[in-house]
C-alpha cells in the first residue's frame, strides 16, 4: 500500500483545472477521477481542460461534477482528450494561458502527462506563478523522481500477451521473431517485458550491442542445444525502422527473422489494478500537496512512498535504465 501524504493544509483554493497531455496512457482516467473527487470533497472547483495545452490557450475548460467521473476508472485514454501542443513552446503564449486561468480564477493546474508536459507545466508556473502539480502519466515509465508511471504496468502487460501469441508461431516455425515495443529513448517497456516473456536477447537504446555478436550467441545457443523462445526484443529507439534494419541485417547473415511492430496497440486498453491504484493514490495526493502550498512539482512514488520532485530536476535529470535486467534475460536463457 501506497503511504499517502499527511500535509497541513495551508491554502485556500477555490478552483482548480486538470489536463492531460501529450501521449495517453492507461491510467489517465482514474486520475482524472481522483484529482476531481479529492477536491471536490475540500469544497474546490474542479475545472477540466479539453486536449492539454491546445486547449488550455484557448480555454477550452469544462466543469467536471462528481457524476462526470463515474465510471471512467476502468477506461483507458482520457475523457478529456490529450495532444502535443508546439505553439506552448513561446512564451508569449504561455503568458497567454496564464491569463486564461487567471480569468477563470483557477487556484492551481495539475498536469497529468510525460517529460515533455511537465517541462511546459515548469515554464508556466515559473512565468505566470499559477500554482502547478505535475502526476507522471507515460507508458515509458523513463520520468526521473517516481519508479513507476501511470500507465506503464498496462502498457507491460499488453506487450506481454502479444508477445506470448507471437512465440506460439515462432517456435511452431523454429523461426526468430524481432518484437519491436515503444522507447524511443527509453528501455524500460523492452527491458522488463523482455525478461517476462523470457526473450533471447532484448536491444535497448541505452545499451550499445554488435550484430555480429547477436548472431554468434544464436548460433552458439542452438549448438549447445538450448532451447529457443523465439524472441528478441527492440525498443524502437530514436531512429524508426531500428527493428526492420536488424532484420534485413540478420536475413543476410543467413537466418530467416519475423518481424512484428507492437505499436500503439502499447498505449490503448483497460488500465491494470495497479494503474488505477496508482492514479487514484497520484491523483489524490497531488490535491494534498496543492492545498499545503506546493508548486512545481512532481508527484511519484519511491519505495511505497508518495513523493515530490522539483519539476526543475525532472527536466535535466534522466531516468537510468537497469542494465541487470538486460543480462538477467541472457543469464535465464542459457
Amino acid at each position: 500500500m501506497y503511504r499517502l501524504p499527511d500535509l497541513k493544509k495551508n491554502t485556500r483554493i477555490n478552483a482548480i483545472a486538470v489536463m492531460t497531455s501529450g501521449g495517453d496512457s492507461p491510467g489517465m482516467n482514474p486520475a482524472i477521477r481522483s484529482v476531481t473527487r479529492a477536491a471536490l470533497n475540500q469544497g474546490i472547483r474542479v475545472f477540466g481542460i479539453n486536449r492539454g495545452y491546445s486547449g488550455l490557450i484557448i480555454g477550452d475548460f469544462t466543469e467536471l461534477k462528481s457524476g462526470d467521473v463515474s465510471n471512467i476508472v476502468q477506461r483507458g485514454g482520457t475523457i478529456l482528450k490529450s495532444d502535443r501542443c508546439e505553439a506552448f513552446k513561446d512564451p508569449a503564449v504561455r503568458h497567454q494561458a496564464g491569463e486564461i486561468l487567471k480569468e477563470h480564477h483557477i487556484g492551481g493546474l495539475i498536469v497529468i502527462g510525460g517529460d515533455g508536459s511537465l517541462t511546459g507545466a515548469h515554464l508556466l508556473t515559473h512565468e505566470t506563478g499559477i500554482p502547478v502539480i505535475g502526476l507522471p502519466g507515460t507508458i515509458d515509465n523513463d520520468i526521473y523522481g517516481t519508479e513507476d508511471t501511470i500507465g506503464f504496468d498496462t502498457a507491460l502487460n499488453t506487450a506481454l500477451e502479444a508477445i506470448d501469441k507471437i512465440r506460439d508461431t515462432a517456435i511452431s516455425h523454429e523461426r526468430i521473431f524481432l518484437v519491436e515495443v515503444m522507447g524511443r529513448n527509453s528501455g524500460h517497456i523492452a527491458s522488463q517485458v523482455g525478461v517476462a516473456c523470457g526473450a533471447e536477447m532484448i536491444i535497448v537504446p541505452e545499451i550499445d550491442f554488435k550484430l555480429e555478436a547477436l548472431c554468434f550467441s544464436l548460433a552458439s545457443q542452438r549448438a549447445e542445444g538450448h532451447g529457443s523462445s523465439g524472441i528478441i526484443v527492440v525498443a524502437e529507439g530514436p531512429r524508426p525502422g531500428l527493428t526492420y534494419r536488424l532484420a534485413n541485417q540478420l536475413e543476410a547473415q543467413g537466418e530467416k527473422p519475423g518481424v512484428c511492430i507492437l505499436g500503439h496497440i502499447q498505449r490503448g486498453g483497460r488500465p491494470t489494478g495497479h494503474d488505477r491504484v496508482l492514479a487514484s493514490c497520484l491523483g489524490a495526493a497531488s490535491v494534498t500537496y496543492l492545498l499545503a502550498g506546493f508548486t512545481d512539482v512532481m508527484i511519484g512514488m519511491i519505495d511505497s512512498k508518495i513523493t515530490a520532485t522539483p519539476l526543475l530536476d525532472i527536466m535535466e535529470k534522466r531516468k537510468p535504465l537497469n542494465p541487470q535486467l538486460v543480462e538477467l534475460a541472457q543469464l535465464l536463457h542459457k
